[in-house]
């Protein structure tokens, strides 16, 4: 993302309107110049490179553009590395003795360098040179790290980013957000959050799969002051929101004028057709190994049931579950069926609860034997679901046995 200093936003009123950048002629050159510079310098230090973003920037009017293009670049695309034949400061401490043992006389420099090149060549049973000395003395500096890697976007990939990222600041500031989800493939949903929790978003669910879902994002840092801590948490959510087909949302910010230093409110709203990118991978098609396996031998097997993908949600209180799978049969039957395999003690025991809130009777739960379910804290007794067990493969057998 963005740092603030090269946010470029404006207001209407109470709403905040962010730059978007279109996709023409001129801004793809632009993106395809910045490009370039990082191409160039492949193999090069930061400091070469930043140098070289300098010339390019110039004193162009647009300079703020020309950093922003450069900033996502070198943090999403580049990999700048320390090399250096040891760690820098102990190298520094190996190369200095060396130097205070001898006299110090410019004419001693090169063969202190041989010297502990000659050192570390027996140590690491490779050759090390002496400019690989001079060159890691200094290594851990920013301007001499080098750029090892760098995977080019598109320009158009790259403009689609700094439009997102443009979006993406208005939220620095966000104290709340509520967004309305309606009517989506139930995978979308699951996919969402995953995100929320993995940005540990505090968030409140309500709604159903019929009416859709009311998402309220907030942070109890926003009950007390202005801070930028959830602000980031829900600016990292806004790639994810991108893969969900129908949705909106509102936010209100809080800021601090520049001029009178006053708090300030805002508004932001955005919705499925704001035509951002996501740089987000949409999902895999199954969590583990196990579904997938599941699915493959399911397809084999000679059965009237019908086996589907994520396509059912259950509203709990605070929250939704999503169950793998969802058995139907021609004649109207239903089973929903949860694979649960090798997962951390938390996500078994918030697992095992969702189970229990959802209470419904037509709910199969395959528990694999390797979990350590007393360990974890989990109670089976009274558990509203029909129980599977299995070793390394959930087989469709066994799961037919329990609902014929």
């Amino acid at each position: 993302m963005l740092p603030t200093d090269l946010l470029s936003h404006r207001y209407s009123g109470e709403t905040v309107v962010p730059k978007r950048l279109p996709l023409d002629e001129k801004h793809l050159a632009i993106a395809r110049e910045a490009i370039a510079c990082f191409t160039a310098l492949q193999g090069q230090t930061q400091g070469d490179l930043d140098r070289r973003l300098q010339d390019w920037e110039g004193d162009s009017p647009d300079y703020r553009l020309r950093r922003g293009l450069a900033h996502l670049l070198r943090n999403s695309f580049a990999t700048f590395e320390i090399v250096s034949p040891l760690e820098p400061p102990l190298l520094r401490e190996r190369v200095f003795t060396a130097a205070a043992a001898s006299q110090p006389l410019p004419e001693r420099r090169s063969l202190t360098l041989e010297q502990v090149a000659h050192q570390l060549s027996a140590e690491l049973e490779r050759e090390v040179l002496p400019v690989e000395i001079e060159r890691g003395l200094y290594a851990d500096l920013n301007e001499n790290r080098l750029l090892t890697e760098f995977d080019p976007p598109t320009p158009e990939a790259l403009l689609h980013r700094y439009n997102l990222s443009q979006v993406q600041g208005i939220f620095y500031r966000a104290s709340q957000v509520t967004l309305h989800a309606h009517r989506n493939v139930p995978g979308e949903y699951k996919l969402l959050f995953r995100y929320l929790k993995l940005f540990q978003v505090m968030f409140y669910i309500e709604g159903d799969a019929d009416c859709g879902f009311t998402v309220t994002l907030d942070g109890p840092a926003s009950l007390f002051k202005t801070s930028t801590r959830y602000g980031l948490a829900f600016a990292k959510m806004l790639p994810a929101l991108l893969h969900v087909t129908k949705w909106s949302l509102t936010a209100t910010l809080q800021h601090r004028d520049a001029y009178s230093g006053q708090e300030r409110r805002g508004r932001f709203s955005l919705d499925d057709g704001c035509d951002l990118v996501s740089h987000y991978p949409p999902g895999k098609p199954y969590d583990s190994m196990i579904e997938e396996s599941f699915a493959k031998q399911w397809a084999k097997a000679k059965t009237a049931w019908q086996l589907e993908r994520e396509v059912d949600l259950i509203p709990i209180p605070g929250s939704v579950a999503i169950p793998d799978f969802r058995l139907v049969h021609p004649d109207g039957r239903t089973f929903l069926l949860e694979i649960v395999g090798y997962w951390r003690p938390e996500y078994l025991r918030r697992k095992f609860s969702q189970v229990r809130r959802a209470n419904i009777d037509h709910f199969i739960l395959a528990i694999s034997e390797r979990l350590n379910l007393e360990k974890a804290g989990v109670d089976l007794h009274n558990l509203p679901a029909l129980v599977i067990w299995f070793k390394d493969k959930l087989k469709p057998k066994a799961v037919l046995e329990v609902i014929d």
